[in-house]
């Protein structure tokens, strides 16, 4: 009996890079088609990543334009856009052709300006050339700019018999067939068409007979986020484009959003991060200080900010000493809840889960940080106690604690509804902003308590 092949999570070993770059230096062809012979495109997209430029460039020219084409797309764009400059336009047109128009034109996108149109002259066949004119003139952050061209569609006027000839035709330019699109002789999307439908339907019946007319789709101008959001509540594959006149123009699939919605999480990250642009570790140390120095510069005020507070309670300081050392644990937990409290927001922001007012929620937070206020507040009062022997010291420092967090929770929650009501990214309110805002308003609400209560 035939055993099972079960699926092995490519790795990459010391021993395997070894082999490759000997295989390369010794320009030992053979070998090399033999080893990524049954490799996937991605897994040679990752093997190049750390090849070197001329190692990288030997097996793009060596292995076939069908399968170098997916690698390039899979590429880091630093290693794709060096080596397509190692490539002539003829060989750059050969892998573009090999592509869906949306990837064809992510890599045309990665040439400098002036090669552009001599790539998509060199490319034979006139109306793909022409589709991917058409997708460059589309924003990046778009459907448009995320559609692409290939897709299967019927008019509602065909009989079964000639669609099903219609549809082989079509489907022979499509790498994968999620959805067959109605559209009328207008091409203005109508509806779309179940497969089990078609084959048990009778030759002679017309399409607008069977069709489904309740279809999801988007506009071409509509965001990029906008449209994760659809296909992510209705658990779509592939969802189709029109414009303003409802023409279908292209669809979306499932991997171009993914994508989107990997580069939105990574924007977050940096974001709440205090990082103000899109860099990785691999810029240069001008850009990565640009995008760091910002948010590091507000830190800077912010802690000068506190320190001014502290000073202006100088005299209760030399009195109560035993303020100072609870100083951080105060600016640290309302650092803490604010950025918890924001999280939250942000996250029911992208998800577009946040209902209701904006009312209830801030009283759901404020009831939220009572509670956990009081815990802690509890077990901080007491160990003051212990540790002390000063009950109103311990009560000082402890209900400071409550007011802080309910404040902090209150920050944390208000800012980022606010930004995203003005159109700005939450996601930045996550990060330093929080944090600065908080430890602020933190110090400043705890030595007031403290004077206070302690009669100071």
């Amino acid at each position: 009996m035939e055993e099972n092949k079960e699926h092995i999570i490519f790795e990459i070993s010391d021993e395997l890079i070894n082999r490759v770059k000997h295989i390369v230096d010794t320009a030992n062809d053979a070998e090399a088609l033999e080893l990524f012979k049954d490799l996937h495109y991605a897994d040679i997209a990752e093997i190049l990543d750390i090849l070197n430029l001329d190692q990288a460039t030997y097996i793009i020219k060596l292995l076939d334009s069908e399968k170098t084409s997916d690698i390039l797309s899979e590429l880091d764009e630093d290693v794709s856009s060096k080596i397509l400059n190692n490539l002539s336009a003829k060989e750059i047109a050969e892998e573009v052709e090999e592509l869906d128009t949306d990837d064809a034109v992510d890599l045309i996108e990665e040439l400098p300006e002036e090669r552009k149109e001599t790539v998509i002259a060199q490319i034979e066949d006139e109306t793909f050339a022409a589709e991917i004119k058409e997708l460059m003139t589309y924003e990046d952050d778009t459907a448009g700019g995320l559609m692409a061209k290939e897709l299967v569609k019927v008019y509602e006027t065909w009989t079964v018999a000639g669609c099903l000839r219609k549809i082989r035709a079509q489907a022979k330019h499509v790498k994968r067939v999620h959805s067959i699109y109605v559209v009328t002789k207008d091409e203005k999307l109508i509806g779309r068409l179940s497969l089990k439908d078609l084959i048990i339907a009778k030759n002679e019946s017309k399409i607008s007979e069977i069709y489904i007319p309740k279809v999801d789709y988007v506009h071409v101008d509509d965001d990029d986020e906008e449209v994760a959001k659809v296909m992510a509540k209705y658990d779509l594959e592939a969802i189709p484009v029109v414009d303003h006149n409802k023409r279908l123009l292209g669809r979306i699939t499932i991997d171009d959003i993914v994508d989107v919605i990997k580069e939105e999480a990574e924007k977050d990250y940096q974001l709440a991060a205090g990082i103000t642009q899109d860099v990785d570790a691999e810029d240069s140390i001008w850009m990565l200080t640009k995008a760091r120095l910002p948010w590091l510069f507000l830190g800077l005020v912010g802690g000068i900010g506190a320190a001014l507070i502290m000073g202006d309670f100088e005299h209760m300081l030399q009195d109560h000493a035993v303020l100072f050392f609870f100083t951080p644990l105060i600016a640290a937990m309302a650092g803490n809840v604010g950025v918890q409290s924001s999280a939250i927001i942000v996250q029911g922001l992208a998800n577009d889960d946040i209902k209701g007012s904006v009312n209830n929620r801030l009283i759901k937070e404020m009831l939220l940080a009572l509670f956990n206020g009081v815990v802690l507040a509890v077990f901080l009062f007491l160990f003051v106690w212990i540790y002390k022997s000063e009950i109103y010291t311990a009560l000082a420092i402890s209900l400071a604690l409550i007011v802080v967090i309910i404040v902090a929770g209150l920050i944390g929650t208000f800012v980022p509804l606010f930004l995203n009501k003005r159109g700005i990214d939450p996601a930045i309110a996550t990060g330093p902003f929080i944090t600065t805002s908080n430890d602020i308003f933190g110090i400043l609400i705890y030595f007031w308590i403290a004077k206070l209560i302690l009669g100071i």
